[in-house]
Order: structure tokens, then C-alpha cells, then sequence
């Protein structure tokens, strides 16, 4: 069985594909299978990994509404052990058609459940509509990105309650694998502030790792490469191995 991983937060802007993208790359780095299945309709995943989005003959779009067999969609990507479930500005379409659907909250765990792997990662869009309950119905855990800055603790709090109200109706398995801080940059007391709130309020649920504002982070995806393939040895890099080991020993791989 597969460990489904959700990553979320409804507020743009956080880290949540860098994060999504790096962790799924450097869990496969580690010879674990790994599924990356972009949820978000802008497909920055996709892109982050060199796949042209626009040229895309099927795509998550057709997976969920139309029922096309996976190995339709998938792609293999230029590292070893990771599949990419691509996407583009199509899925988002999905939102209005899945509405008329019977078991619409359901199509993308039915989908995974045929797919083998040691750990599928899902980059969720930056809201709480229909695609993140789906992503959210389908996952075992959830992994929280949140930015270094004050808003971005209110956005955590709503996205809590939805996966409480999820837990309860829809996937009583779901839960939180960790909240990891993104963008952060020591020298700003702001941000030694948010660290703080963070660690009061999640306490263990804070992974240790707390990922910098890194230049080479930022840039990878324009090449599109991970950061493992644009530098390895930068800063960002560092971080999101430690991120993917902590996640190993959460997550009992």
C-alpha cells in the first residue's frame, strides 16, 4: 500500500509545490517509488519537473472526470523512482464538472488506489475547493507549508478545521504528518516570531527543518529542475533532504 501525502495550505505563495516537488524528488533520491500527482490547476509541478504543460495530450483532467486509465497520463521523469501525474490549466474545469458527479469528493482516491508505490505525493491548489477535499479524502497524512510571516498563521488555522471536518466525514485515517516553515530568513524578527507561535502552537508537529529564503531554491523551477539537480549543495538542498528524512521516520518508510 502506498502512503498518500497531501501537500496543503490554501494560501498561495508558501512553498507548498517547492516543497512537494523537492520532497517527492529526494524521497526517491533514497530508492523509495514515488508517485508526484499535481493537483493544481496552474501545473507549476508539472512544469518544476521539465514537462511542457501545454502540450500535454491528457492530464489529470481526464483521470478524474473521464475516468482515463493512469498509465494513459503518467509520465517518467528525469529522475529514477519518480512518476509525475501532470497537469495544466484544464483541471481547472474540474471543479465545475465534478459537482454533478456521484462520489465527487472520491475520484482521485479511486484513481490512486491502482497506483504502485512506496509514497504518492499530491501538491494540492492553493484553496479548499473540490480538488483539495479530494486530495484530502484520498490521503493518509497531511504536510503543511507555511511561509514565515503572520498572515500565514491565520491561513493554517482554517485549513485545521478543514481537515477536522474532513476526518470526520470523509477519512477518518487522515492526519497531520508535520507543518514545515518555508522562506524563513533568521536575520528578521518577524520571522524568529512566527517560529516561535509555531512551535507553541504545533509543538512535534513541527518538523525540525526550517527551510530558508535561498536563491538557487527560487530559480530551479525555471530551469525546470529540482533542487537536487540545479545545486545540490545550496542551502535549499539541504534542507529539503533533512525534510524528506524527517517525513521517512514520520512516516515509518
Amino acid at each position: 500500500m502506498s502512503v498518500i501525502v497531501a501537500v496543503a495550505n490554501q494560501k498561495g505563495g508558501v512553498g507548498k509545490t517547492t516543497t512537494a516537488v523537492n520532497v517527492a524528488a529526494q524521497l526517491a533520491n533514497s530508492k523509495r517509488k514515488v508517485v508526484l500527482v499535481d493537483l493544481d490547476p496552474q501545473g507549476n509541478a508539472t512544469s518544476s519537473l521539465g514537462v511542457d504543460k501545454e502540450t500535454l495530450k491528457k492530464n489529470l483532467y481526464d483521470v478524474m472526470v473521464n475516468g482515463t486509465p493512469l498509465k494513459d497520463v503518467v509520465l517518467a521523469t528525469n529522475i529514477t523512482n519518480l512518476i509525475l501525474l501532470p497537469t495544466n490549466g484544464q483541471l481547472a474545469q474540474a471543479e465545475v464538472d465534478l459537482v454533478g458527479l456521484e462520489n465527487r469528493e472520491f475520484k482521485l482516491r479511486d484513481a490512486l488506489q491502482r497506483i504502485k508505490a512506496d509514497v504518492i505525493i499530491v501538491d494540492c491548489p492553493p484553496a479548499l475547493g473540490l480538488l483539495t477535499i479530494n486530495a484530502l479524502a484520498s490521503a493518509d497524512k497531511v504536510l503543511i507549508p507555511v511561509q514565515a510571516e503572520y498572515f500565514a498563521l491565520e491561513g493554517v488555522g482554517q485549513l485545521l478545521q478543514t481537515i477536522q471536518a474532513v476526518k470526520q466525514n470523509l477519512n477518518p485515517k487522515l492526519d497531520i504528518a508535520g507543518v514545515v516553515l518555508t522562506m524563513h530568513d533568521k536575520r528578521l524578527s518577524l520571522n524568529e516570531q512566527v517560529l516561535s507561535e509555531l512551535t507553541k502552537h504545533y509543538g512535534d508537529k513541527l518538523l525540525n527543518t526550517v527551510v530558508p529564503r535561498n536563491v538557487r531554491l527560487a530559480e530551479a523551477p525555471s530551469y525546470g529542475r529540482t533542487i537536487f539537480e540545479h545545486d545540490k549543495w545550496s542551502k535549499g538542498a539541504r534542507a529539503y533532504k533533512n525534510v524528506a528524512s524527517e517525513l521517512i521516520r514520520k512516516l515509518g518508510l
